[in-house]
């Protein structure tokens, strides 16, 4: 019964060493306390008990290592598909996971379970970031390629990232090294060196644009972008802060809306620039109705008469084709609900100033011609009353006498005496009072014509006195 007792002893106390080790490696501590029997219960019952407790502290530490193992291969994996190290990874968390002696030494706590389950998840979320990020630059990368045209040589260095092109999730990458810090520095580098590309391709893509627009906008005289708004633009193309795809389509909309608007200003400009033509040939007739030789016979004088005459005919059809571009242009702005600008001016300002100033210069005109007639009407009425002015220069003209001589008012051969010179004046004032009180009389009566006829021959009748004509006696 002894021996029984002491082998019933011993077993019982390996059993519950192996739990107790067992109870320790999963609780985390590493030494272990004294073992104390109670030899009053050494029953094959109580025996059993202790059995059936081992067998399941084997289990769940079997469980455990089963867990730890695949949380170790997880960071291996993940570190390899990373680039990383997963040794310097695994131990820092415990350096028993390191242990080349398996199962043997390494820690199975909660405690580390726990830590690598965390490493684990940090790392799968490290992994999506680097897929993500790398889907993304694929996705630019390939949208530059494809923008730039890009020959195949260039892109063969990334051949080895089409996996990025179908799996943005991550969960079927597990290439070694597909997912490295390099890698995705490499990408990085080439897209910013295409971008730097694209944003100098799209200056000059924008540029031509924009010299298309302003050619469509100078065209049609219509408001032009200011330089400070395209140093804007260009200064947010290189900076990278605008999206080059939304600018060239709202510079595409600009141009396809200047062009509709340049469409419907076509029947408005023309009729503007043929009333900018025909003010040019209003402002020519008036300076060479100024010219005083325009009748003189020089050469390409009568091309000047012809442009003369063609020049009324267009200034007499100016106030019709005025009045018409101004219904034109009111048709345009209320169907519209916008000002019609020519060169940042409003047109209808512009006409209604023209028109302005034409009634001014046409008020002038009048003026000038009733300043002119009544001056005329002045001298007429003053020769009617005091005759006409002697003329004071040295070869005076002949007269005719009330008897149809021809005399001179200033005796040549002979000088007479101070009385005789007096009476001689007196005399011929009151014949050329008298005749031209006659001349008129008779030219009132006579028609047009014959007006001219006897002013020509008076004339012709003077200049044969003064030339045919001797010095006449006292």
């Amino acid at each position: 019964m002894q021996m029984i007792k002491q082998e019933r002893l011993t077993l019982f106390r390996d059993i519950q060493t192996q739990m107790q080790k067992i109870t320790s490696e999963i609780a985390g501590n590493s030494g272990c306390s004294n073992i104390v029997l109670n030899e009053n219960d050494l029953s094959l019952k109580k025996l059993a008990e202790f059995q059936n407790e081992l067998q399941q502290l084997h289990s769940e530490k079997s469980d455990r290592l089963q867990k730890v193992e695949a949380y170790i291969k997880y960071v291996h994996e993940l570190s390899a598909t990373m680039g990383m190290d997963s040794s310097q990874i695994i131990t820092s968390l415990d350096p028993s996971l390191n242990s080349q002696d398996g199962e043997k030494t390494r820690n199975i706590s909660d405690a580390i379970l726990d830590r690598l389950k965390n490493t684990v998840e940090q790392l799968k979320e490290e992994k999506q970031k680097r897929t993500e990020k790398l889907h993304r630059l694929w996705k630019t990368l390939t949208n530059l390629w494809n923008l730039m045209d890009t020959p195949l040589e260039d892109q063969k260095p990334f051949a080895h990232l089409t996996m990025f092109a179908s799996s943005p999730s991550g969960c079927e990458i597990s290439s070694p090294r597909s997912l490295t810090l390099d890698i995705i520095y490499q990408v990085e580098v080439e897209v910013g060196r295409l971008d730097q590309l694209k944003a100098s391709k799209m200056k000059e893509l924008f540029l031509s644009k924009q010299i298309e627009l302003d050619e469509i906008s100078k065209k049609s005289h219509m408001a032009t972008a200011s330089q400070a708004e395209m140093d804007n633009i260009l200064n947010l193309i290189t900076s990278g802060q605008i999206d080059h795809e939304d600018l060239l389509n709202r510079i595409e909309e600009h141009i396809l809306k200047a062009k509709e608007e340049a469409y419907s200003r076509k029947d408005i400009m023309e009729k503007v620039e043929k009333w900018l033509i025909s003010c040019n040939e209003e402002r020519w007739l008036e300076e060479y109705s100024q010219d005083q030789n325009r009748y003189s016979v020089s050469r390409g004088g009568h091309r000047n008469l012809k442009r003369a005459e063609r020049a009324r005919i267009t200034i007499n059809k100016i106030p019709a084709s005025v009045e018409l571009l101004m219904a034109k242009t009111k048709a345009w702005e209320n169907e519209r609900n916008k000002v019609f600008l020519y060169d940042q001016v409003p047109l209808l300002a512009m006409l209604e100033e023209y028109i302005l100033l034409r009634k001014e210069k046409e008020d002038e005109k009048y003026r000038q011609r009733e300043r002119k007639r009544i001056q005329g009407q002045v001298t007429a009425e003053r020769e009617s009353l005091f005759g006409s002015r002697p003329n004071t220069s040295a070869c005076r003209p002949l007269t005719r006498n009330l008897n149809g001589s021809f005399s001179s008012s200033s005796p040549i051969n002979k000088t007479p005496s101070m009385g005789t010179q007096e009476l001689r004046s007196n005399t011929f004032t009151a014949q050329v009072t008298t005749v031209n009180r006659v001349k008129k009389t008779k030219m009132h009566k006579m028609p047009m014509r014959q007006v001219y006829n006897s002013h020509l021959r008076a004339e012709t009748e003077s200049v044969i006195s003064f030339t045919l004509s001797g010095p006449s006696s006292p």
